[in-house]
């Protein structure tokens, strides 16, 4: 079964109203590029991780989930794919999920466009909840406009950086990734009138799953074959970007000349082999190592949540990323 269905979240209501941010906009031609290329690209698949926390967030509050709930869902996935458009275009990636990437069909400068109108376009539907009751809807907003773009332009500046620090790459993946995910489950359970104090251990569960997530991302691009990745293995290397098992592999004085001799102008054959003394190395045991103690820091937060009905909902999350590290 796939998570949504584990977990009984009404994928559909979900992806009606990530549709409907499009189509509801009358400043947005229905026949245009612009609203062609956001339906398409939300259309392609995903597992929609980014909605689902938000809709086990919303279980751990005084209220059933209503609209508004699954309207921060779609925002939640609005502010993710946005990212994953500039992400792309960062990373000259030509493939997403196994298709051509948004900026190859449209440009690239079409493509910051849209990224930045679904950006926008999030921030237009949060600023619709106003009052003091309402403020923390603005927290996906101020993650859309500042965290995620402060996380893609630390990977853009930290490319072939091969004396970046373990802070430094946990800065980067906090903001990229973690920060999101974490947000996604407080704005639920505020959305549903949980306590603030509830919301902010939901956070740190989030966040120490956001991380865990990031690392198990990285570690693919050793692990996975070109056609299960969806993108050309070894992505991450060819590009410059120095996530954890490099940074484990440049510790190993045999291995760390190779690592550094990697730039823009190396050949495919050069990237190839040094992608596999990555692979034979100790590098991806080591982050392996650093994501389970993410998630075992998740587990204990968890674990303080037992008195709630939902809190199986969190162990379910954490079965699916702990299978995930295998």
């Amino acid at each position: 079964m796939k998570l949504h269905e584990v977990l009984t979240i009404d994928l559909a209501q979900i992806n009606k109203e990530i549709e409907q941010l499009v189509t509801r906009d009358k400043d947005v031609p229905k026949d245009s590029q612009l609203s062609h290329s956001i339906l398409q690209l939300i259309g392609s698949g995903g597992k929609r991780l980014r909605p689902i926390m938000v809709m086990v967030g919303s279980r751990f509050g005084r209220k059933a989930p209503g609209r508004r709930t699954y309207q921060l869902a779609a925002a939640a996935e609005f502010i993710h794919a946005a990212s994953l458009i500039h992400d792309d275009i960062i990373d000259d990636a030509e493939l997403r999920r196994g298709v051509p990437a948004l900026h190859i069909g449209t440009g690239t400068l079409a493509a910051v466009h849209i990224g930045n109108y679904m950006s926008a376009r999030v921030i237009e539907l949060l600023s619709k909840y106003r009052g003091d009751k309402n403020r923390y809807v603005h927290d996906l907003s101020s993650v859309a406009t500042a965290q995620l773009c402060l996380g893609e332009y630390q990977q853009l500046e930290q490319a072939f950086n091969y004396d970046i620090s373990m802070a430094q790459y946990l800065e980067k993946s906090r903001n990229k990734t973690a920060l999101l995910m974490a947000t996604c489950l407080r704005v639920g359970a505020l959305s549903s009138e949980s306590s603030r104090e509830l919301a902010d251990l939901l956070y740190s569960f989030g966040e120490a799953l956001g991380m865990s997530f990031q690392i198990q991302d990285d570690l693919l691009d050793y692990t996975q074959a070109t056609d299960v990745l969806g993108k050309p293995a070894g992505s991450d290397l060819r590009h410059g970007q120095v996530t954890l098992p490099v940074i484990f592999a440049l510790r190993d004085p045999e291995l760390a000349p190779a690592i550094r001799g990697i730039t823009p102008g190396s050949f495919s054959a050069e990237v190839g082999h040094v992608l596999e003394l990555i692979k034979h190395s100790t590098a991806l045991q080591q982050a392996e190592a650093v994501s389970r103690d993410y998630l075992e820091q998740a587990a204990a937060i968890a674990g303080q949540l037992s008195a709630y009905p939902a809190h199986a909902d969190l162990q379910t999350l954490l079965q699916y990323f702990a299978a995930r590290d295998h």
